[in-house]
This record gives structure tokens, C-alpha cells and sequence, in this order.
């Protein structure tokens, strides 16, 4: 049997996840939040939905660069091995600093530090736009000349290690802060205080901070998240919102050098005041005022299901059709939408389960033939959809099952 190891990365990151949150209630800290918590697991879930259909076209992408255009035949020797490492975290740095200090760029990096709190959590909080940007800064990695299978078991290690450093358990660790980028070095990161803004960009090694400019030393106490804060958990606005923000200030500028100058420009010079009048416009307003806490554990139970479907997924990705795998990543991308609508405590919900419903009809139907199955599946989407009064009724226990009265 043929199976996919990585998969075995989801436990790995839940069972420090809960290590973390047992430990910060023992020591009575409030480190983590619901609402925050799930947001961060949701984007997790939907950044390894898009690695199941892109991740290995970057092996191939390195392998097809160092095949054409490698300048030096590089071995797989100890010392090479090393120096990969530091180029690999070198160019990390760059790619880092360009994401906050470029609108372009911090568009695409921007929902890693939407978060509000700091934990395990928020290192899933990793976007597929992020894997292609930083992809193309290690693409210079083939053509120096080391070999995609080197650059790839780097970068398991590069992108397991940085999840370590997202959390306020673990304290300053002596003389490692002049070596490595430890959690102290990644909370002043995370920071939106004024001392720490576009600080500490490292993310194995702190010393290229220290050459270039860029390092600060945790000193007062850190507050996370944006100085101005997203208050959304939407999936879809925290991926895109500061692109739109972005697009739209491009649009409203005059001539092709000030277009360019405000795409390419600083985030520091970007008007705040823009995201209020596009949350007006875009987000909307229908929302019902929670008067019990089951929408809560609905969305646990949802969460669970999510994260073992996935396990499933990847553990198993060979053995399934390529329909079955769009089925799967489509009912897991709902439903990670859905998670995030009802924790803004969303009325348009409902429209969402019927998706994920017909969902599971189209794979019951296409893969698990059990006639009364399907036949019930099909009536129940097809009331729900063209008898009003039925939609109506279904609709309201739906919202007061989740909601409460």
C-alpha cells in the first residue's frame, strides 16, 4: 500500500496544538479564542487542500530549472547540505521583508498576521498565494545548482520549524536568540506595537535581521494582530480583503507611474480609512444575534470532521480518482466558508448546507451506488430547492438549531 506520510503532519501540528492550550490553562493564561482559533484552523485546512493539487508541481518546477539552467553541479555533501539551509532561510528573509514592505506582496502575506492571538493555531495560517510568491524566490535555488530533491527536504524542514516559534508558552531561550529565530523573536514579528512593526523577518536563523537592520529584542508586551484590525472571520474576505483594498486604491489613482508606485508601494502609506468603506460594500450586513452556544460546538463538529476527511485525503490521495479528490476539497472548502459564516453569525448559512449537501449526492451518485441512499439524498435537495414553504421551514429550524431563538 502506497500512502502519502505527510498526511501524518495534521496530528503531529494538533497534538502540540492541544499540548499548547492544556499547558496555557494550566499556568492560567488566555491564549487562545474560539472565534480566532477556528479562523486560523480554517485557513490551514484550505492552504493543504491546494498543497494535494500543487505542491508536487514545485518539485518538478526545480527539477525542470536545475535540469536546463544549473550553473554548478552541486552534491549532496554535509557542508552543501548546510549551505543550502542558509541560502534557503536567506532567501526566506527577503521574500519576508518584500511581503510586509510591499503592497503587492504583503496582499498575498497579510492573512498570516490577521490573527489577534498568538498560538499553534496562527502558524496555519498559510496561503497558497504565499506558497507561489516564495516559490519563486527559491527558484533561483535549482539554477545556482543544487538538486530538487535537496531543495525539497529543506524546505520540509524549513516550513516544520517556523510553526514552533508561534507561541507565549516559551519563554527567551539564552544564548540560541543570537543564533536562531526563537518564539521572543517571532512574537515581537507578530506585534503590532509600534517598536515592533516590520521587525525580526527571519526564520531560522536571526542573524540576517541583525546584519541588515531589521532586529528588535522583546522587550514591553506584545499585542497581535493589524493596527487596524480585520474584526472578520470570513474565509474568504481574510484571504482577499487587502487585495481588494488594493485593487481599488490602484483604480483610484491617475496615470500609469502613480498606479504603479501605489501597487508597488509601502504598506505604510496605504489609507486605513479604505477598508472601512469597502467592508460597507462588501460584507454583509444579515446577521442574527447568537442567544445560545451550539452554534459552537456544530462548529467543533465540523471542524473534527474536516480535519479527518483531510487526513484521509492526503493519507490515501493515490488511490482516488481525480473527481473524488475535487469532490472532497469542494465539500471541505464549503464547509471551511461555513465555519467562518457562522461564527459571524451569518442568516445566509443555509445556503451553504445545501451546497454541501448536493455535494454529497453528486459523490453518493457517482461513486456509491446505493439506490434508496441517493433517492433520499435527491428528494431532499429537490424540496428544499423548489418547495418554497418547505426551504422556508427548513431554513428557520436550520437558524434556530445554530442559533438559538
Amino acid at each position: 500500500m502506497v500512502v502519502n506520510f505527510l498526511a501524518f503532519a495534521i496530528p503531529f501540528f494538533l497534538f502540540f496544538i492541544g499540548l499548547e492550550y492544556l499547558i496555557s490553562k494550566k499556568n492560567g493564561k488566555n491564549y487562545f479564542k474560539f472565534s480566532s482559533s477556528v479562523a486560523n484552523l480554517n485557513i490551514g485546512i484550505v492552504e493543504r487542500l491546494t498543497d494535494l493539487f500543487v505542491a508536487g508541481s514545485f518539485y518538478f518546477f526545480y527539477d525542470y530549472l536545475h535540469q536546463n539552467f544549473a550553473l554548478f553541479n552541486i552534491k549532496a555533501i554535509w557542508w552543501q547540505w548546510l549551505l543550502l539551509l542558509l541560502a534557503t532561510d536567506f532567501l526566506w528573509y527577503w521574500y519576508h521583508r518584500f511581503g510586509h514592505e510591499i503592497n503587492l506582496f504583503w496582499g498575498f502575506h497579510v492573512v498570516h498576521h490577521t490573527s489577534e492571538e498568538f498560538n499553534y493555531t496562527a502558524a496555519t495560517r498559510i496561503t497558497f498565494f504565499q506558497s507561489f510568491v516564495r516559490t519563486l524566490f527559491w527558484a533561483i535555488l535549482p539554477i545556482i545548482g543544487f538538486p530538487a530533491e535537496m531543495i525539497t527536504t529543506i524546505l520540509l524542514i524549513h516550513g516544520t520549524y517556523p510553526f514552533f516559534t508561534h507561541t507565549q508558552t516559551i519563554g527567551k531561550l539564552g544564548w540560541l536568540e543570537y543564533i536562531i529565530v526563537t518564539p521572543s523573536h517571532h512574537r515581537v514579528h507578530h506585534a503590532n506595537n509600534e517598536a515592533y512593526l516590520d521587525k525580526n523577518f527571519g526564520d531560522i536563523f536571526i542573524f540576517w535581521d541583525k546584519i541588515f537592520g531589521t532586529y528588535a529584542e522583546e522587550k514591553e508586551e506584545a499585542t497581535f494582530g493589524l493596527t487596524k484590525q480585520l474584526q472578520s472571520y470570513s474565509l474568504l474576505w481574510q484571504h482577499f480583503h487587502f487585495l481588494v483594498e488594493l485593487f481599488y486604491a490602484v483604480i483610484g489613482e491617475r496615470g500609469l507611474v502613480n498606479k504603479l508606485k501605489m501597487l508597488f508601494g509601502s504598506p505604510t502609506k496605504f489609507d486605513p480609512a479604505l477598508r472601512s468603506r469597502l467592508e460597507k460594500t462588501f460584507l454583509s450586513k444579515h446577521k442574527v444575534s447568537a442567544k445560545s452556544s451550539r452554534f459552537k460546538n456544530y462548529i467543533v463538529g465540523q471542524m473534527v470532521l474536516s480535519l479527518a476527511f483531510l487526513f484521509c485525503l492526503l493519507l490515501f490521495g493515490e488511490y482516488l480518482s481525480i473527481s473524488l479528490k475535487i469532490l472532497t476539497t469542494t465539500f471541505l472548502f464549503v464547509t471551511a466558508v461555513n465555519c467562518g459564516a457562522i461564527l459571524e453569525q451569518k442568516r445566509w448559512v443555509f445556503y451553504l448546507e445545501i451546497i454541501r449537501l448536493l455535494i454529497v449526492f453528486v459523490s453518493f451518485y457517482e461513486y456509491f451506488p446505493i439506490q434508496t441512499i441517493n433517492l433520499a439524498i435527491g428528494l431532499a435537495i429537490y424540496y428544499l430547492l423548489f418547495d418554497l414553504d418547505l426551504y422556508k421551514k427548513a431554513n428557520q429550524q436550520y437558524l434556530k438549531y445554530i442559533y438559538g431563538n
